[in-house]
């Protein structure tokens, strides 16, 4: 089997409300799903997810190998582009790849990906993450009851502009959980997006534990701080959750020596190669990993490989514009399918026909850090 071309295409997730974190908001619930097609000349075809960056020069790493020597061409994509460097979006682009790739060698195998990656069990425990930062209280509460309606006992709310307005969401979504789990205790997780200094974060954190059970603060400082990280972790109840934006396992080591991560993450963005290594060196230290993600398809079959996976993040109930997926969300947790490879089918047609544009663009919204982010004295306006 040989790899002969790739297709990129670009959808749409139609949240239906307001997403987004302390950094910014995607005010139309409208976010890009970026998609990579890889062919081969076996009519088998992979899919990922992930930017369309430096796509050639990627693809050219790849291009006329057999794909299921998916590691291996993994590190041959890293290769080829190191020199310009192969962090940020290039390694979301060589994620994408990577995931397609995985999606043919199951195919080709005739068998789920998470079987293929000796997996015993389909289901992968999830958490309810709602990028919720813009919703009033009745839109929270809606919000947080159709993740219970599916099981969902667990959430994660954005946060970190003004600790009372934390306090009051992370209580009305915790009496939304209790409710619909009979009265048990549900767990609460808190995501600062960088926004603090370490001070900043302790004593956020510090004065929300005063009345709240916290299980993890995610990012509250800069995501490569390791002495930031550690010193939060010392004054605070919750573990210290983070990962999802560093991008290859050099990144991890100082944080992981320095004991600054209760929480190991990666998002989906960066591949299913790409976690399973980062897997592996958290379990090593005896930390559990927790996949992140808007469609985390391809970590969450990997994800129910490794012996160290916590939960993995739920964040919409419905597949993008033109995309069809074989999991299914009940009792709190993603039921994998039986399809080959990772059960996603694509209706090009349909999301050549979508006219639905996000509003927002890639580089606002969510992705620009703010330019008073961890020097505010007070809390943030509105």
């Amino acid at each position: 089997m040989r790899i002969t071309g790739y297709r990129a295409l670009n959808t749409v997730q139609e949240w239906g409300r307001a997403v987004g974190d302390a950094n910014g908001v995607y005010a139309d619930g409208l976010t890009e799903v970026p998609l990579v097609l890889v062919t081969t000349d076996e009519g088998i075809t992979g899919v990922g997810m992930g930017p369309h960056v430096e796509l050639d020069a990627v693809f050219a790493a790849i291009d006329g190998e057999d794909p299921r020597g998916v590691t291996a061409l993994y590190d041959r994509m890293l290769r080829q582009m190191f020199k310009a460097g192969h962090a940020g979006t290039v390694f979301g682009t060589i994620g994408a790849f990577d995931t397609a790739l995985w999606d043919i060698k199951a195919k080709a195998a005739g068998e789920p990906l998470w079987r293929l990656l000796g997996g015993r069990d389909r289901v992968v425990p999830a958490y309810a993450s709602g990028l919720d930062i813009d919703l009033d209280d009745e839109e929270l509460v809606g919000t947080y009851q159709a993740y219970a309606e599916h099981g969902l006992r667990a959430a994660k709310l954005k946060g970190g502009l003004d600790v009372e307005r934390d306090r009051h969401r992370l209580s009305l979504v915790r009496d939304v959980l209790t409710e619909a789990g009979g009265g048990s205790r549900p767990g609460l997780m808190l995501d600062a997006n960088e926004c603090w200094s370490r001070k900043q974060a302790v004593r956020h954190v510090a004065e929300l534990e005063h009345t709240l059970d916290l299980i993890w603060v995610e990012e509250p400082v800069r995501r490569w701080d390791a002495e930031g990280m550690a010193a939060v972790g010392r004054g605070v109840r919750a573990a210290v959750a983070s990962g999802e934006n560093l991008s290859g396992l050099e990144q991890f080591r100082p944080l992981l020596a320095a004991g600054a991560l209760d929480i190991v993450q990666t998002a989906s963005v960066w591949g299913v190669t790409h976690f399973l290594r980062v897997a592996a060196l958290a379990h090593g230290h005896d930390l559990p990993v927790s996949p992140i993600g808007t469609n985390p398809v391809g970590l969450l079959h990997a994800a129910a490989s490794v012996p160290n996976h916590m939960a993995s993040e739920l964040q919409v109930l419905q597949p993008p514009v033109g995309v069809a997926l074989d999991l299914r969300i009940e009792s709190g947790a993603f039921i994998l399918g039986d399809s080959p490879g990772l059960g996603i089918v694509v209706d090009e047609e349909l999301i050549g026909a979508c006219e639905l544009k996000p509003a927002t663009v890639s580089f606002d919204g969510p992705g620009v850090r703010p330019e008073r982010a961890g020097q505010r004295l007070l809390a943030a306006a509105g």
